[in-house]
């Protein structure tokens, strides 16, 4: 069975170790005879060296042994290839194809082989998230592209050390996402190993997610590559999540699971922004979390009826733009560590913003401008201020001005045009 040890840098603390025998893999033989069997089958002609590769397992010691007892027992044999065993070319034959077809027909996982549960498991909690320690200073340099009202900037600094729950509210625009995405960078700075996928009672679960995992590096002679090296994720769900995405997925067609979202963030970041916009009813979403973030595991059930203990070692950061007495209740809130409100910018942090903007799209800043904006249409209450407005509102005038072939500039007429495609009476 594979499993993990301490080494010195550069390689993180825990990595898993590249299996020298069948029996280390942790897999039976007949199991990696079907997958060979099924990726010989899916991808036509390849040499030893391509099948121990699609299989993610070494060729000397694994996938060898393997092709010369498929080879015996005439389900596939060599066409060609010359020197090392490893070149040689491999092909089914009728019967080999024909043992593929059936094995295709109970389970078409044809990629990298899994690995054992229990060794998930031992990974993810040796993995799991560590509080990164943080001071104001540290603080400052990491949040430094954003605007913060010192009541805000406050109380991230504990939540970010709790490593614990986080729920984010206020008025919508004000970067609620963007602070939870640049907590997300400032405190998961090291990398991790997955798998591609598990094996739990002869089912698959499918984990490695190319979109929301990315690779760091190849896995080194060492590493058993049936586990990826990626950057500690961030995975961020909005008003699509429902409870069946947080379940084991079964593909009826397929015949094997694809991990839910918060099993492919253990580790990292499960950011569920736009709190309370989904299908489901908030009271029900939030109820399928207590047990996870009070006793930091979760339980997801196969088809077959058996469940399954997964650890759920996962910062998890709730983010809405709607009222929380609107959304949830006095007992879920007392089991959430963090509740931070993002407040609106003042009028001194709005010109902050303006300013900082103003520099990053090139256009020369005039205080008395942004003075008349703040004047015209935010003093007397008609618009609330927004961190967000500086931004748009300067793109609204670089459209104008570039439609109308003159540089962008902060004057009046300008600043006006901008406000008026802009602003929407509510």
């Amino acid at each position: 069975m594979a499993t993990g040890q301490l080494t010195t840098p550069p390689l993180d603390n825990w990595y898993p170790i590249r299996p020298k025998t069948i029996e280390e893999s942790g897999l039976s033989q007949s199991f990696i005879e079907e997958l060979l069997l099924k990726i010989m089958y899916t991808r036509g002609k390849l040499n030893g060296h391509e099948i121990a590769q699609h299989a993610h397992l070494p060729f000397a010691s694994v996938t060898s042994n393997i092709l010369d007892f498929l080879k015996r027992e005439l389900m596939c044999e060599v066409k060609g290839g010359r020197g090392l065993s490893g070149s040689y070319q491999y092909t089914l034959t009728s019967k080999g194809a024909s043992r593929a077809r059936d094995l295709l027909e109970r389970n078409s996982y044809a990629s990298a082989a899994p690995v054992l549960w229990d060794d998930y498991v031992t990974a993810i909690n040796a993995q799991g998230t560590e509080p990164l320690r943080v001071n104001p200073d540290s603080m400052r340099n990491s949040l430094a592209n954003l605007v913060l009202e010192e009541s805000v900037f406050d109380k991230i600094g504990p939540a970010v050390n709790s490593g614990k729950s986080i729920f984010l509210y206020g008025p919508p625009g004000n970067g609620k996402t963007t602070i939870a995405e640049s907590i997300g960078r400032m405190v998961l700075t090291n990398h991790i190993y997955i798998p591609y996928a598990i094996e739990v009672d002869g089912q698959i679960i499918k984990l490695y997610d190319a979109i929301n995992h990315e690779i760091v590096d190849e896995p080194a002679y060492k590493i058993d590559s049936r586990w990826v090296h990626i950057k500690r994720p961030v995975i961020m769900v909005g008003g699509e999540l429902t409870l069946a995405g947080l379940e084991l997925v079964y593909d009826p067609t397929n015949k094997y699971y694809e991990a839910p979202y918060q099993m492919k963030a253990n580790g990292g970041m499960f950011l569920i922004d736009d709190f309370g916009r989904q299908q489901v009813r908030p009271h029900d979403l939030l109820n399928r979390w207590i047990v996870p973030m009070e006793k930091e595991v979760d339980f997801l059930s196969l088809h077959t009826g058996r469940k399954v203990e997964v650890p759920f070692k996962v910062l998890i950061v709730f983010s809405t733009n709607l009222p929380p007495r609107d959304l949830v209740d006095e007992a879920f809130l007392r089991r959430i560590r963090h509740k931070i409100e993002i407040t609106s910018p003042t009028f001194t942090g709005y010109r902050e913003i303006f300013k900082r903007v103003a520099r990053a799209r090139g256009i020369p800043y005039d205080e008395k401008a942004v003075r008349y904006l703040l004047k015209a249409y935010y003093a007397d209450g008609k618009h609330p201020l927004r961190a967000n407005h500086p931004r748009d509102l300067i793109d609204q005038l670089i459209d104008i001005a570039n439609y109308r072939g003159e540089p962008p500039r902060l004057t009046k007429e300008l600043l006006d045009l901008a406000a008026d495609s802009f602003f929407v009476e509510l």
